[in-house]
């Protein structure tokens, strides 16, 4: 069995906002390590020192570990110790997940995979996806069978957080075999400080799925609850706040909708698989999506109302696009679907989008948060950004729509 040791070499195929994260600091811990992107923009930025995402503390790392040369970054695969698999797993039009990236990576590094070698999948998967993985890499390198080792290991980190969630968070790990696990075990010991728990590849690919499911069905009971407490007439902010000084009560926050790579995609790989057994969690997606449907509308309204009332159409600032506060990630962001249906329904209403964590964007036109704030009629707030904390005064004219508990 290959010993890992700090001269080990890895190749992290996937440089966004985990794969580059994670090749960072096992080049700090380890050594030796290859990140691997398609897009050569991202890599040559990544050689220069630089990042291409928002990540407090990250961009100082990576200038460390690139200029003492223990992280390359390249477009191609190079010859290693350890691949690890971290690219997207999205989900097809019809809910159901689509693992092609995966494939796709995994068949870019069969012409140097070697025995003794350690496969590691980190995307977030169907259950059995590790198996279709190892089956692949047989039926095209039929020597190999037995003699590498694979595992599956998913990551748990906290966008804004993630430094220091990758080395302190405690991992589940799980191989095709023992045999992988261990191995898989022995190289996440040297750059994760956290508990590292083994177990099977199925196992450990629904515990990442479970774990997502969980929250969002958590957030749509808080979505629900706003839901009913504005046709109730009663401050859900305020509602969450007394119910949870119950000492075994703990509602979570609602907000616009669920976002991100992960919360609003993973629990329909469960559902799409099992979709007689995952009602509850399924009924979480719905809710979850209806509810920036919903702000979407009450915005409308709003701005109908606005123009009978005063003969005029709205300014209206729409405030944040990521799908989180204090980030610059907008994948699955309800925030930005909110944004685009305000925008298909205004009828020359002037729109101003803001969203501090990102400099341009391609089809919002950004404004600075203050500006769009004094100059706006109606003021809608979908991502509590620390900007937007202390902003509204008692005496402002606008008319404020928050959804994300700015006020609060």
């Amino acid at each position: 069995m290959m010993k890992i040791t700090c001269e080990t070499k890895a190749c992290f195929m996937g440089l966004g906002y985990i794969g580059l994260p994670t090749a960072i600091i096992a080049a700090d811990k380890n050594g030796q390590v290859t990140g691997v992107d398609i897009n050569p923009s991202v890599v040559d930025t990544i050689n220069e020192g630089r990042i291409h995402i928002v990540e407090p503390g990250l961009e100082d790392l990576c200038k460390k570990v690139v200029s003492t040369g223990k992280l390359v970054a390249s477009t191609k695969p190079q010859e290693s110790d350890v691949y690890l698999i971290v690219v997207p797993t999205p989900f097809k039009g019809d809910h159901e997940p689509d693992i092609t990236f995966v494939e796709a990576a995994t068949r870019s590094i069969l012409p140097y995979l070697k025995k003794g070698d350690l496969y590691i999948i980190e995307s977030t998967s169907p259950v059995g996806t590790t198996e279709k993985m190892a089956e692949l890499i047989y039926n095209a390198r039929p020597e190999l069978k037995d003699e590498i080792y694979i595992a599956y290991c998913p990551e748990r980190v906290l966008p804004g957080n993630v430094i220091y969630e990758l080395v302190h968070n405690d991992r589940v790990i799980g191989g095709v075999n023992p045999e992988s696990t261990e191995k898989a075990v022995a190289f996440y010991q040297t750059f994760v400080e956290g508990d590292l728990h083994g177990t099977n590849a199925r196992t450990a690919e629904m515990c990442k799925l479970t774990e997502n499911s969980s929250r969002d069905v958590q957030i749509a009971f808080a979505n629900e609850l706003s839901l009913i407490c504005d046709k109730a007439d009663i401050n859900v902010w305020e509602l969450i706040e007394l119910a949870n000084r119950h000492p075994r009560v703990n509602i979570l926050q609602p907000g616009c909708g669920v976002g991100g790579h992960c919360i609003a995609v993973d629990p329909w790989f469960i559902v799409s698989e099992y979709p007689a057994e995952a009602n509850i969690i399924a009924s979480a997606r719905k809710i979850n999506n209806y509810k920036a449907f919903w702000c979407a509308e009450k915005t409308h309204n709003a701005m109908l109302q606005f123009q009978l009332q005063h003969g005029r159409v709205p300014k209206v600032a729409v405030m944040g696009l990521a799908f989180k506060p204090n980030i610059d990630d907008l994948r699955e962001s309800p925030a930005k679907y909110i944004a685009q249906k305000i925008m298909q329904s205004c009828n020359n209403c002037e729109l101003m989008f803001v969203e501090p964590n990102v400099k341009e964007h391609n089809i919002f036109k950004l404004t600075d948060y203050k500006e769009a704030y004094n100059q706006a009629d109606i003021v809608v707030f979908l991502v509590a950004h620390n900007e937007f904390k202390g902003l509204v005064k008692e005496d402002d004219n606008n008319e404020i729509l928050d959804f994300c508990g700015v006020l609060k």
